[in-house]
């Protein structure tokens, strides 16, 4: 496996202004038929990489099938990397409480909310940056939650000698297909585990077609309803991953940080990348192309991946992915 994100690393988006190129990105992308075959490449699917808040989905796995008892919203919350609006925060809010815990037991970086009307409104209360406000504070919710079903101290679940943060490593390794050999910690101060872009896709692919099929009452299951159901628990409003799934029915999709997205299909197709400059911008373009590389219907994605350039207020040009139907 290469472990340099930046070899072989190819074209995935280029931004036009007017009628040049002004910029391209570069970065890998993977497309996965139903079968776990490879569709559709650029870069290297086996590219080493810090999936970072796509590895939210695997990580709630893990938690349910170590006592974590929710669902619906609470179980999209866990997986989220949430705007910080107040209907977020209240299922934070929830979850600790159900565990007989408060907002002072949440370990995760302190942060002001994504939303910037959210964030607006809480300096104009006079609030500062907060471990509930931060996008992962439903997963380290979640991650406490699981700590008091299955009896494990919370005082230091962000050890990744904790139980909990060992039983996150085993989970994430079947899922994917590929060996945690990298760790390092996460934005948010959770250990944070390496995988492949292939592996990431194939989790995915399984987490959304296990949703798929009624019968299957597995965690990997249970996370994908909840998040196909609930994508603004995911998100928030005007958050591209929840305008995605919304837009395609039974797509499980989860954005990361610098330039990671990943997404499954209810049939099992998959998709994953990176952006290699770890740039935001190009996400949205290049999923919607992979998407309809994996067969969704390109008028479903085209509103979610549409990123405008924009000059002196309004669009001169567009975020353009190098492959797919509008290449």
């Amino acid at each position: 496996m290469v472990t340099d994100v930046a070899a072989r690393a190819e074209p995935l988006a280029r931004v036009h202004r007017g009628d040049l190129v002004e910029s391209v990105h570069l970065g890998h992308v993977v497309v996965l038929a139903p079968d776990g075959s490879v569709r559709h490449a650029l870069g290297d699917p086996d590219a080493v990489v810090w999936p970072r808040s796509s590895l939210k989905p695997l990580q709630a796995v893990a938690m349910l099938d170590h006592g974590l008892d929710v669902a619906g919203a609470d179980l999209a919350l866990v997986c989220a990397s949430h705007s910080g609006e107040e209907a977020h925060l209240d299922v934070v809010r929830g979850l600790l409480a159900g565990a007989g815990l408060t907002e002072a037991d949440l370990q995760n970086t302190p942060d002001w909310p994504l939303d910037p009307d959210a964030a607006w409104e809480r300096r104009a209360q006079g609030h500062g940056p907060a471990s509930l406000t931060q996008n992962c504070s439903g997963k380290h919710a979640g991650m406490l939650a699981t700590c008091r079903a299955a009896g494990w101290s919370t005082d230091d679940y962000l050890d990744p000698a904790h139980p909990l943060q060992q039983a996150v490593v085993a989970t994430t390794s079947q899922a994917t297909g590929v060996p945690v050999d990298h760790v390092t910690v996460d934005g948010c101060g959770a250990p944070l585990l390496s995988t492949t872009l292939r592996g990431l896709a194939r989790a995915f692919g399984s987490v959304a077609a296990a949703a798929h099929d009624p019968q299957d009452g597995s965690a990997p299951a249970r996370v994908g309803r909840a998040m196909a159901a609930h994508p603004w628990h995911v998100g928030g409003t005007g958050r591209d991953v929840t305008a995605f799934m919304t837009a395609v029915p039974g797509l499980v999709a989860k954005d990361g940080a610098d330039g990671v997205y990943a997404a499954g299909l209810p049939d099992g197709g998959a998709v994953a990348l990176k952006v290699l400059d770890g740039s935001g911008r190009p996400r949205a373009a290049v999923l919607a192309a992979a998407l309809a590389v994996a067969g969704v219907d390109p008028a479903l994605v085209a509103g979610a991946g549409r990123t405008p350039v924009l000059g002196h207020g309004r669009p001169v040009g567009a975020v353009r992915a190098t492959f797919g139907p509008d290449a």
